[in-house]
């Protein structure tokens, strides 16, 4: 029996979870909801999917919610489905404030309900091989670039719960859990439009964390310092490339001759919005697969976003 999944909002995201949620054979989307009707029909006639402007109706009888509403919405959106619906998928971040996230936990764990949040660059396949190849590293210091300029479609969120939260997850992902936090920034009309941040793992790493929409070039990056390699990762380009001392020795005039070794790793294509949905509908039908965004990620994320914000306000 396939996974009957309804889809709460058909923005420019929700369309794409609607792309991906339709190709998959064990997936039947019931239900797509928004209040755009138009955006609706359109959306219904293409992908042959019922639609509605009303939320109550498309959940009705779901195994799967995916909430793709704005960020303001999200906790609403979870509150009616707690109870009625098992699994939830939740585009990041997982809610507006943290307060709000450690309610939508206490919901699903009330009602045994799993959740997913939609942190989509773990399913990045750069960020795949970077965590198997960090497995058997010791990493001292990590730093994540994410710059974009401002999309029109952004007015009511700042950079660290728009952008920066990708990588304060990855952060977390990579290098476990956050003692401390010294951050800055910047701000354009009225909202954070640039963050820098330093964060202290509880395993000694460190973490450097950058985002900007005052920045005109997209990045999206990694470098990593281990105790024996310097790892490079293009997110974009899908591109990871490790160096790494490969010998040393002696001689009369030299006393040390030092080669290194560049490695260019081999990253698999893989659309990271199909290995997470494959991701969630494997949770859906009871499978445990690793590294999944769940809510505990969602709440720490936000946990380090609002100690980010906290020290920018302040300042």
């Amino acid at each position: 029996m396939p996974i009957k999944a309804a889809i709460l909002g058909v923005g420019n995201m929700g369309k794409n979870h609607l792309r991906i949620l339709s190709m998959l054979k064990d997936v039947e989307v019931k239900h797509i909801f928004d209040f755009n009707e138009d955006s609706l029909k359109k959306l219904s006639e293409q992908y042959g999917v019922p639609y509605t402007t009303d939320a109550k109706e498309a959940i009705e009888g779901a195994d799967a919610v995916v909430i793709v509403t704005p960020t303001s919405t999200h906790f609403e959106y979870f509150k009616l489905c707690a109870g009625k619906v098992k699994n939830v998928f939740i585009e990041k971040p997982l809610a507006e404030t943290l307060e709000e996230a450690l309610e939508i936990k206490a919901l699903a764990e009330q009602h045994g309900m799993f959740v997913q949040c939609g942190f989509i660059e773990r399913f990045n396949p750069v960020v795949t091989e970077l965590k198997r190849v960090l497995e058997s590293k010791q990493v001292l210091n990590a730093d994540f670039t994410r710059t974009n300029r401002l999309s029109s479609r952004i007015t009511d969120v700042d950079v660290v719960l728009d952008l920066m939260i990708h990588d304060i997850d990855l952060a977390l992902f990579l290098n476990g859990p956050v003692e401390k936090v010294v951050a800055y920034g910047q701000r354009e009309n009225g909202l954070v439009a640039f963050a820098s941040a330093l964060l202290q793992h509880e395993n000694g790493s460190l973490s450097r964390v950058l985002a900007s929409r005052m920045t005109e070039k997209k990045m999206r990056s990694i470098q990593v310092t281990t105790a024996d390699a310097y790892i490079d990762a293009e997110l974009v380009k899908k591109e990871l490339v490790m160096h790494t001392q490969s010998s040393h020795s002696k001689e009369e005039d030299r006393p040390y001759v030092v080669s290194s070794l560049e490695q260019q790793i081999q990253v698999v294509p893989q659309e990271a919005l199909l290995s997470e949905h494959q991701a969630f509908v494997a949770s859906c039908m009871g499978n445990s697969p690793v590294n999944v965004p769940d809510i505990e990620s969602g709440v720490e994320s936000l946990r380090v976003s609002e100690m980010i914000l906290e020290q920018i306000n302040n300042a």
